[in-house]
């Protein structure tokens, strides 16, 4: 993880002082530096991304603290917990443009309530989405975030007892939230204060929902940079370089902002925590965050269901509800480009996946012999942690490029086998987080009564350990494949633009194009990571349908 990153910034900060001698850099200078803080968009695009990446962070992070305060423990919990999971899939892209086709003034909400709301018989003139101040934008990752940080959060629970915890505080006399909010919320946040700064990162530098949902002019300081490294006059590449860097330094700012706002709230919080305060109404506490989940997942899951629509759709005027007719023919003629595209986005995701598999199971493996037993990380594990998150809290736009110089210095820019490279550098991440803790809670002692029988540790690996971990071993293979398919920046920069998948195609088609076509795009790439899901669930019960006692694992 440390290497790919090192070497991409290291690739990118040489440009942005001057030093790229194939463009006829041949000397360390800061004109690049002053040409960037020349350009009239860069500031205003600086505040776009703080003002959008800090506020979708707050508030995903707001959202799903309030509905663990309200809901821990309750049925409908778990109802919500199994209804949220699989949007997790979903690439970014896809639900940004659900969320258009949803909330745009031609969109379906706006189609259902007129004329006879609104009296509009003709989609009204407004920049939503792709609003000045952005807020199409943040809507569209906390949707996207909301997911992610639920499942963080759950995960974190299980380091904690929080039930005998929640229990002994509720028999002091306090509420659900205030038990939760005092007691629990304290000890877990730690844990995942990593992924929460990877949101953060990720919402200051975010490129593929921004060109969706985004502002244009100006637009995003990512989107900016995009920009300047496709334009034809290579020149422009140091100063894409140079604004690299500051989007760097933006996003470190943010981190350190928000690791600095993290003690200002403890502190304010800590009067609150010792009050004795027992009643936080839990009622109003439970209703808020289920409707604002609600209004989350429904927005997601409704922009997917009008994909699908729009994917068959005839002629569909304003403000009929529903087209006029349906496609009628093959689906797949109409859409016959989209087959080279979607066998490429399959061929990366399964190999970019399989080798982060491979890696993951050797990383925890090695650990596994180093630690023994011991269920807690120990400090070198928790500095690996940081590094596989690293990828993730880096902008992508910051060492991309750099990895590009790299791809060419080693000759294998804009190869398969780059992209496939730069994709595994995000999908490892994801596996290995998968994996770790069904692979650490294994029970050992199925591994001593191998050994007492003679078995060696790789028979005791290949027979025993990985076809009792085969589910959560698929289900890891699952969320890296998912992360792959939504990889955009990971594809332009290293495949050179030589390399069409779904993500880079439903790109390219943001600044208009035809909606059925886009429509027809996010289907495909919603339903690859679902169907990989479902291979994921469903492929142990079949391969151990004679194996009760495995298939239950």
């Amino acid at each position: 993880m440390l290497g790919p990153v090192a070497a991409g910034l290291a690739g990118t900060l040489m440009p942005a002082m001057g030093y790229l001698p194939a463009l006829g850099g041949d000397a360390l200078s800061l004109d690049p530096v002053r040409a960037l803080l020349d350009e009239p968009v860069v500031w205003p695009s600086v505040r776009l991304a703080l003002w959008t990446g800090g506020t979708s962070t707050v508030l995903s992070l707001l959202i799903v603290t309030l509905f663990f305060a309200g809901w821990i423990g309750t049925p409908g919990f778990d109802r919500f917990q199994r209804a949220i999971s699989p949007l997790l899939s979903i690439p970014h892209v896809t639900a940004a443009f659900g969320i258009a086709f949803l909330l745009a003034p031609s969109g379906w909400i706006l189609r259902l309530l007129s004329p006879w709301l609104t009296g509009f018989d003709r989609p009204p003139d407004m920049a939503f989405p792709q609003d000045p101040e952005g807020l199409a934008l943040i809507l569209g990752l906390v949707v996207k975030e909301v997911p992610f940080l639920f499942l963080m959060m759950l995960t974190a629970h299980g380091q904690v007892d929080w039930r005998r915890q929640m229990l002994a505080a509720r028999s002091m006399g306090y509420g659900r939230a205030a038990s939760w909010l005092k007691g629990i919320f304290p000890q877990i946040y730690p844990q995942i204060r990593l992924p929460v700064l990877a949101v953060l990162a990720f919402g200051v530098s975010v490129v593929d929902m921004a060109l969706v949902l985004g502002p244009t002019t100006p637009p995003t300081l990512a989107v900016q940079l995009t920009r300047w490294f496709t334009e034809p006059d290579l020149e422009r590449r140091f100063v894409a370089s140079a604004g690299a860097v500051l989007l760097l330094l933006v996003t470190a700012g943010a981190i350190l902002a928000w690791l600095a706002g993290e003690r200002v709230f403890g502190r304010l919080a800590r009067p609150l925590l010792q009050d004795g305060m027992r009643d936080y109404r839990d009622r109003a506490i439970q209703a808020v965050s289920a409707l604002l989940c609600t209004v989350q997942a429904g927005l997601l899951a409704g922009g997917l269901g009008l994909l699908a629509i729009w994917s068959v759709a005839g002629p569909w005027r304003f403000p009929d509800a529903l087209p006029a007719r349906w496609f009628t023919g093959p689906w797949w003629r109409r859409f016959e480009g989209l087959i080279e595209p979607a066998l490429l986005t399959i061929s990366i995701g399964v190999t970019a996946a399989l080798i982060a598999g491979v890696l993951s199971i050797g990383c925890l493996e090695a650990e596994k012999h180093r630690t023994g037993n011991r269920p807690r990380l120990d400090a070198a594990n928790r500095r690996s942690l940081i590094l596989l998150y690293l990828p993730l809290i880096v902008p992508q736009a910051s060492f991309l490029f750099g990895t590009q110089v790299l791809t060419i210095i080693a000759g294998v820019d804009g190869t398969l086998l780059a992209v496939i490279w730069a994709h595994l550098v995000f999908v490892l991440p994801y596996v290995f987080l998968s994996l770790a803790d069904p692979y650490r809670a294994w029970d050992d002692r199925y591994a001593r009564s191998a050994a007492c029988l003679g078995a060696g540790p790789l028979g005791i690996l290949v027979r025993i350990k990985l076809p009792i971990l085969l589910r959560p071993i698929l289900v890891a293979l699952a969320v890296g494949f998912a992360v792959s398919i939504g990889q955009y920046l990971a594809t332009l920069f290293a495949g050179a633009g030589r390399w069409e998948t779904l993500t880079t195609e439903a790109v390219s088609l943001a600044a208009g194009g035809d909606r059925r076509m886009v429509g027809a795009l996010g289907l495909a790439q919603m339903l690859l990571p679902l169907l990989a899901f479902v291979a994921a669930q469903w492929g142990p019960v079949l391969l151990y349908r004679n194996r009760a006692g495995v298939r239950g694992l």
